[in-house]
């Protein structure tokens, strides 16, 4: 490890990792070291815009706390983490798309009965989310665990507002019924900006870019014998779907919030009538057991 010069830089450092015991470790170190040695050789970066890097991550972690990730929100707007996503979660075709959790599951959503109301502040347009879990071979799935998370009517989660909307407002954990079917109360959610008061925000200010995400509701559902799986419904026709800051959207995702006019159903979800419904049914992957 002697000799360190522009051009073998990454080799000598690389190979200062050669008796790290956990090969997979070693592994990322390397890469890691291979991919930004050759950054900076190709930026040619002056030595103040260097603290100005370290600067900016610096703020990065001062920003972040119990109700808020910055390194999310860069990782997010960066695309890494819908690229880490899709990586990680390669699926049949039949299987729901996957897209990223996001920053704001920070608290654990409250078991609810089906056709609770999530929507504890009500503040929004009321409606009905509703959908069934089912297998990839079509099977449905009872007693899955769909967990359920929003924004509110006016693009506020509860983590982002504490002591103005209640604890686990519009926040839901609902297990299926015997035919994989759930069902709950809730509101239209409001595209929103992701949180632009820190480096994040500065960062899309510089190059122009909104920080706003199209509405949305944030499911995980999981089942005995499948793979876990995290995705968003989108509103259509909601504003920003072609230019979701963290490029979240899928078209398979979205879904119109239509009007039902239906005494028998509303009496089902536990509703007036007529109501504002979405519906969004989720395909699981198999696991080899």
């Amino acid at each position: 490890m002697t000799g360190f010069s522009e051009e073998n830089s990454a080799q000598v450092v690389a190979e200062s990792f050669a008796a790290t015991p956990d090969p997979r470790l070693k592994q990322v170190l390397t890469s890691l070291v291979e991919h930004l040695h050759a950054f900076v050789k190709d930026v040619e970066p002056s030595e103040a815009e260097w603290q100005q890097a370290i600067d900016f991550l610096t703020a990065t972690g001062h920003k972040c706390d119990d109700t808020r990730q910055e390194f999310v929100l860069l990782s997010d707007v960066l695309g890494v983490s819908m690229l880490v996503d899709a990586i990680n979660n390669r699926k049949s075709p039949a299987a729901t798309d996957t897209t990223v959790l996001g920053p704001f599951h920070l608290v654990d959503s409250p078991p609810r009965e089906l056709g609770a109301n999530i929507s504890l502040d009500h503040n929004g347009e009321p409606c009905v989310f509703a959908g069934q879990v089912r297998s990839s071979d079509g099977t449905p799935l009872p007693g899955a665990r769909v967990d359920v998370w929003q924004a509110n009517g006016a693009g506020y989660y509860d983590v982002q507002q504490p002591g103005v909307q209640p604890e686990r407002n519009l926040r839901g954990l609902f297990t299926t019924d015997e035919h994989g079917r759930f069902w709950l109360r809730t509101v239209v959610p409001r595209y929103y900006p992701i949180p632009d008061d820190g480096p994040v925000g500065r960062l899309l200010a510089a190059t122009r870019r909104h920080p706003n995400r199209p509405a949305h509701i944030h499911v995980i559902a999981e089942a005995a014998g499948h793979a876990p799986l995290t995705t968003h419904v989108f509103v259509e026709g909601s504003p920003y779907l072609d230019s979701d800051t963290v490029f979240g959207v899928k078209e398979s995702l979205i879904r119109p919030v239509t009007t039902v006019d239906d005494p028998g159903r509303a009496r089902h979800y536990g509703t007036a009538n007529p109501f504002r419904l979405i519906e969004f049914d989720v395909v699981l992957d198999r696991v080899a057991s």
